[in-house]
């Protein structure tokens, strides 16, 4: 199904690459400079609740006044809902230093499971881990008393995290592979949940309807495709190339809602006009929140199927 009516919200920054909504229909989200900004509910008023000092992907709410931040150069961090100073919860994990914390999920007793997307490319560089298909993105876990683990590595470029409605698993895309994976939370066994996507998948969420949300932020590009099967010094001179002569993602967008077998329920595809490369997705009570890699805003569309 084709995108229905959107509702464009500005906001006075570039990139709110995620979304997410309270209870009381207040949308967060952080861009470019470092900055998270929370709307009202029509938009109009845009606070600024802190600023991160790097670049502030992943949201999620922690507890009942937190907001949990995955900044790819600052790390895993939290900071009070009614505004302040972000304060670290890791920077590091089991002796690695995150290169690209991205996205994180939290389960209901305050544990973490959050992404790091690449062990040799950081965001500045995004494209070139797509290219070279380095393996190294992980999938890890903080407990509330602050331990970390391991739970999936080796992911092609670990993106979104998203936890099954009843937290018996956490699933996790892989923008690289165009799948998602996830890990049983009882026995540790992981499969793929949802795999043979038509883009590639970014941020994901567990809505308020009890789906798994999937955006696809542009179509596969078959160019990339090329570059991948090309010798090692060659793919080394496309990275080097300026990104507008790089394999570049289109302009259609989806999203996906799926439910914990993988089966998708609900699906909308297509341009949206004003926006496009879009890379988070929040269901809540029937609305979809999108957040734009690209944009200076981000969109707002009843979640039909």
């Amino acid at each position: 199904m084709r995108f229905g009516e959107v509702t464009i919200h500005p906001v006075n920054g570039h990139g709110p690459e995620d979304v997410v909504v309270d209870g009381e229909g207040r949308t967060y989200t952080g861009v470019d400079d470092g900055r998270i900004l929370r709307l009202s509910p029509d938009g109009k008023r845009i606070d600024v609740l802190a600023d991160t000092g790097g670049r502030p992907l992943g949201l999620e709410l922690y507890g009942e006044d937190e907001l949990l931040i995955c900044d790819a150069r600052a790390g895993l961090l939290v900071v009070p809902l009614a505004g302040g100073t972000p304060s670290v919860l890791a920077t590091s994990a089991l002796g690695l230093d995150f290169v690209f914390c991205n996205n994180a999920a939290v389960a209901s007793d305050g544990t973490v499971y959050f992404t790091d997307s690449s062990r040799r490319f950081g965001i500045d560089n995004w494209r070139d881990d797509l290219i070279e298909q380095t393996a190294g993105g992980r999938l890890l876990r903080r407990a509330p008393d602050g331990s970390i683990d391991l739970l999936l590595d080796g992911l092609q470029f670990a993106n979104g995290v998203a936890l099954a409605p009843d937290e018996s698993f956490v699933a996790v895309a892989e923008t690289g592979a165009c799948r998602v994976s996830r890990v049983s939370l009882s026995d540790g066994r992981a499969d793929v949940l949802v795999d043979g996507l038509w883009g590639f998948p970014d941020n994901i969420s567990t809505g308020t309807d009890g789906l798994i949300w999937i955006t696809q932020a542009s179509p596969k590009v078959a160019a990339l495709d090329v570059v991948r099967r090309l010798p090692a010094f060659v793919r080394a001179g496309v990275r080097r190339l300026p990104t507008a002569l790089q394999p570049s993602p289109g302009r259609e967008v989806g999203v996906l809602g799926v439910d914990a077998e993988g089966a998708v329920v609900r699906e909308l595809r297509g341009e949206i006009d004003g926006f496009h490369m879009l890379v988070g997705v929040r269901e809540w009570q029937g609305q979809l929140y999108f957040g734009s890699l690209e944009e200076n805003a981000i969109a707002v569309t009843a979640a039909v199927g």
